[in-house]
């Protein structure tokens, strides 16, 4: 039984409990049910079941404990309480329980009822089955007729090419990556031209976070690191055997490589594992420039394939891969820190492109010089809200914007099979859908649907558009453009997978991209595309569905990232965007834009104007956007790429398209809404893409303990390299709320631009460590490696002596029991404890129909039909809280009894005060007794 009211009351306290901590838990969304765990207490408040709160102190934990176990995946496992993110929990080896150390937070004595406890991993609900945004959630209009197939591309990249392959593996000495405790397996498949001719190109593959071992016989994987005995590593990396084999015969030399020393491992990092991947597959590329040299060294797996020309390489990442091969291809640019760093050797190859895959995009930092192409499973189950958007929209302004930026939405794809070791009935260990289907089917997401693709179409069209990467990227056949930068071209191969793309960059020059000096006029308003206010953001948690492109990250509201939300009655109210300076559009084709229309809408027409700073004004055209298939289970709010020729109609109104200010949609169908992305020029053709060092910025921690007196200032230690200057976004959270502040920073390398004093004091009181976090994004001319650190200040003095006396043991029925709970000294945190209940040595035990009901409704949620010794109530019994507040020394532990009107014995109880040690194993404390005599 889930009591609501204190559920949701006990989140509000927690918002004045927990600062944010970034944790390491991840895991696999699955179908579970709430946990039959029984309800937790947080003071005389009940947590929703499941919950529970342990430990005290520094020690204490916010527990959730899930019904079945959790499958281990890419994205994050989160705690919120309403919008605020509470921190990202730890999952137990029991693959069940997620735990949030809350010791660096402040407790907070008002509780405000209507917050909820919430458990997501990216954007999906794992506490019951839903999605995470709300439950209030507008019904969408019915799954719409597919739209007609797009017309074919005259050249198709799935068919295969003219070369034999060959595969085989190597096995090398494992490599230590730093704040890993295992060293990581250097282990790969190759798959490989046998005759192709001279130095060929390269594809390198890494896959996500997966499991890692199992027993041969059993259906459970585990996240273990090295694998236990008996148990065998899960072959990931064995994967993408389709795609390497495709490329393989269209004359690259592949290699897909196995992660599992990190994916054990991850939780230790802050980044999840993004620097670590890097280093891991930068260190495979090493041992590849050595081979190319020195040939006969090479494992036989490397040396029965034509050889590698890594001048020109393409990495393919799944999943935390595909953010893994996005920080490698900006570490092969710029160095990281070598104390962060798994690889300190020289820069022997040249990364051409990366196809980050359902990827991870923890750091919102992508390589904004490297080309890429995103693909977006429109029914990942794993990294549900589609986060990997921004390795597109977080590169515009950043640099030249010369690379394109590709994303490529494959409607009806899941999260996992494009491994098809993730696949079940192809993969050698345990392997699941990872869309969650409850007992209502999802009409676009379900099997067995009209829009779900099978596994081997959904592998098909995986390959082939891998392989449309690999020739516009690394061997810059420019007809294959049209197939990933929003032309609406599709590839025979992949048929029949529905597959949508549009891009940033390559020959576009920005004209209207929504942002703080945009104004906007008629049925329009400029949004914020995060931001919990309603009246700010672009789309409601109400809306039914989510946007990749609205995708959350840090911050519950992230400055500097607006849209234009366009909504009207009736056809013929405009909507104007006005740039505060004249943009040139003189040299482009066409003006393109990406505008989001509700899923599974159909016919929404805008006709499309732009004015001169003449105020000349030229209609354009007329553009129709359909939305994609979409659930409240899906991200189906995307945008559409269309586009309006500019050159007739600017010659027939005399436009300056040198100068031109303003913009204008006026939708022709009736009622609706609609987003507006970004306006950009375009014209055909890929530029030539200089892959030169911005200004990098990377923030480290630093831990420190606050000593018995003094005061020390110390620094968030933020390192500047590269080259140039640039700007950021820093964002500064206050410990122990949820404010957090932001600026923009102007760095450059050698200066101290980022200067963010922590100051300490010292005390030989008990207290939280205290988290003082920074993080950073790039605004312009900068990258960004390691986004996140601080300065942790760690307590180094111990728990106070608990004690327990007595202030009324011994009562007549209808007085009030009570014990003071006293510490030895002040503690400058709260210090929790539960009191339970056990059965008395003699006599009879204090039932619940001798305690006050309130009191009993109160603590335990409900009242026992029949009447129930203290010490026997089930599902975890009757717990108190006893928390002593900060500054305080004592509290009081009450049991308030009635007159029941009936002649009876003595009765009496005994109760047990727990605490837990530094492994959170509960610790019986002090034994106390009561004793309470008849009235009658």
């Amino acid at each position: 039984m889930i009591r609501v009211t204190r559920g949701v009351a006990i989140a509000a306290a927690l918002l004045a409990l927990a600062a944010v901590s970034p944790g390491a838990a991840y895991a696999q969304p699955s179908p579970g049910a709430p946990s039959t765990t029984a309800p937790g207490r947080f003071g005389n408040l009940e947590l929703p079941e499941g919950w529970q709160i342990t430990g005290t102190g520094t020690g204490r934990q916010l527990v959730w404990t899930a019904s079945e176990p959790v499958r281990m995946g890419d994205a994050r496992v989160e705690f919120h309480a309403g919008d605020r993110l509470l921190g990202r929990p730890v999952a137990q080896r029991d693959g069940r329980s997620f735990r949030l150390p809350l010791g660096d937070a402040r407790v907070g004595s008002a509780l405000v009822e209507g917050v909820q406890l919430r458990v997501t991993a990216g954007g999906r609900r794992l506490d019951e089955g839903g999605p995470a945004r709300s439950a209030r959630v507008r019904p969408l209009a019915p799954v719409a007729v597919p739209e007609a197939p797009l017309p074919a591309n005259p050249v198709d990249p799935g068919k295969p090419g003219r070369y034999r392959t060959v595969s085989g593996e190597y096995d090398l000495t494992s490599v230590r990556l730093p704040g890993f405790p295992e060293p990581v397996e250097m282990r790969a498949t190759v798959v490989g031209p046998a005759d192709a001719p001279g130095k060929r190109p390269v594809a390198l593959f890494l896959h996500g976070r997966h499991g890692t071992c199992y027993t041969p016989g059993n259906e459970q994987e585990t996240g273990d690191w090295p694998c236990a005995a008996g148990s065998l590593p899960i072959p990931s990396h064995q994967g993408y055997l389709r795609a390497q084999r495709l490329l393989a015969s269209q004359g690259y030399v592949t290699l897909s490589i196995s992660a599992n020393g990190i994916n054990g491992q991850d939780h230790f990092a802050e980044d999840g594992g993004a620097q670590a991947r890097s280093s891991l597959i930068r260190q495979h590329l090493a041992r590849w420039a050595d081979w190319s040299a020195h040939r006969a060294s090479a494992p036989a797996a490397v040396r029965q394939a034509s050889a590698a020309d890594l001048s020109r390489v393409l990495l393919v990442g799944h999943s935390r891969g595909g953010e893994g091969v996005n920080r490698a291809a900006l570490d092969s640019v710029t160095p990281p820190p070598a104390d962060q760093d798994g690889y300190r050797g020289p820069v022997r190859w040249k990364i051409r492109g990366t196809v980050p895959i359902g990827p991870t995009i923890f750091g919102n930092n992508p390589a904004p010089d490297v080309p890429s192409m995103t693909i977006l499973p429109g029914c990942d189950g794993d990294v549900s809200d589609l986060q990997g958007q921004n390795f597109v929209d977080g590169t515009r302004g950043v640099s030249r914007g010369a690379a394109l930026h590709s994303a490529v939405y494959v409607i009806g794809a899941n999260h996992n099979f494009f491994n098809s070791e993730w696949t079940p009935g192809q993969a050698k260990a345990p392997a699941f859908d990872d869309f969650w289907t409850d007992e209502t089917p999802d009409p676009v997401c379900s099997p067995g649907t009209a829009t779900r693709l099978t596994a081997d179409q959904q592998q098909a069209a995986g390959a082939t558009y891998i392989a449309a990467a690999a020739r516009l990227f690394v061997d810059g056949d420019d007809r294959v453009r049209p197939l990933l930068d929003g032309t609406g071209r599709r590839a025979p191969s992949a048929d029949p997978a529905r597959v949508l793309t549009h891009a940033v960059g390559a020959h576009r020059a920005p004209a209207f991209l929504p942002g703080p000096s945009v104004t906007v006029s008629g049925g329009g308003r400029l949004c914020a595309q995060v931001d919990p206010d309603p009246a700010r953001s672009c789309l409601s948690a109400e809306a039914g569905g989510a946007s990749p492109h609205f995708a959350a990250w840090e911050t519950a509201a992230e400055p500097g990232r607006d849209a234009v939300a366009l909504e009207w009655s009736s056809p013929g109210t405009p909507v104007t965007v006005r740039s505060p300076r004249p943009v040139p559009l003189a040299g482009s084709d066409a003006l393109a834009l990406r505008l989001i229309v509700p899923p599974n809408s159909t016919g929404t027409e805008f006709d499309v104007a732009v004015t001169d700073a003449s105020g000349r004004r030229a209609p354009l055209g007329r553009v129709r956007v359909d939305g994609l298939p979409g659930t409240e289970r899906t991200a189906s709010y995307w945008a559409r790429e269309v586009r309006v020729p500019l050159t007739a109609a600017a010659r027939a109104a005399r436009l300056d398209l040198k100068r031109i200010v303003g913009l204008e949609l006026i939708p022709r169908a009736g009622a609706g809404r609609a987003w507006l992305m970004d306006a950009w020029g375009w014209r055909p053709g890929m530029p030539v893409v200089r892959q030169e060092p911005l200004a990098r910025v990377d923030v480290g921690r630093l831990q420190v303990s606050e000593g018995d007196s003094g005061v020390r200032t110390y620094r968030v230690p933020v390192r500047v390299t590269g080259q140039g200057s640039g700007q950021i976004r820093l964002f500064v959270p206050r410990p122990g709320s949820d404010e957090v502040t932001s600026r923009t920073v102007t760095v450059r390398p050698g200066r101290h631009d980022i200067d963010l004093p922590v100051e300490v004091r010292g005390n030989t009181r008990f207290g939280d460590d205290v988290r003082h976090d920074a993080f950073v994004k790039a605004v312009r001319g900068t990258a960004v490696g390691a986004h996140r650190g601080g300065v942790t200040v760690l307590n180094d003095d111990p728990l106070p002596k608990i004690s327990v006396t007595p202030v009324a043991d011994d009562v007549t029925e209808g007085g009030t029991l009570t014990w003071r709970v006293t510490l030895s000294e002040v503690a400058d945190a709260d210090v929790m404890g539960w009191v339970s209940f056990v059965p008395p040595a003699a006599g009879t035990e204090l039932s619940t129909a001798d305690v006050d009901r309130a009191w009993l409704q109160e603590h335990l949620g409900e009242v026992p039909a029949e009447p129930t010794p203290l010490s026997g109530i089930a599902f975890g019994g009757l717990n108190l809280g006893a928390t002593v507040p900060a500054g305080s020394t004592s509290t009081d532990v009450t049991v308030p009894t009635v007159k029941d009107g009936i002649s009876e014995p003595t009765e009496s109880l005994r109760a047990r005060l727990t605490t837990y040690d530094g492994a959170w194993e509960p610790i019986p404390g002090p034994e106390f007794t009561g004793t309470v005599r008849d009235a009658s």
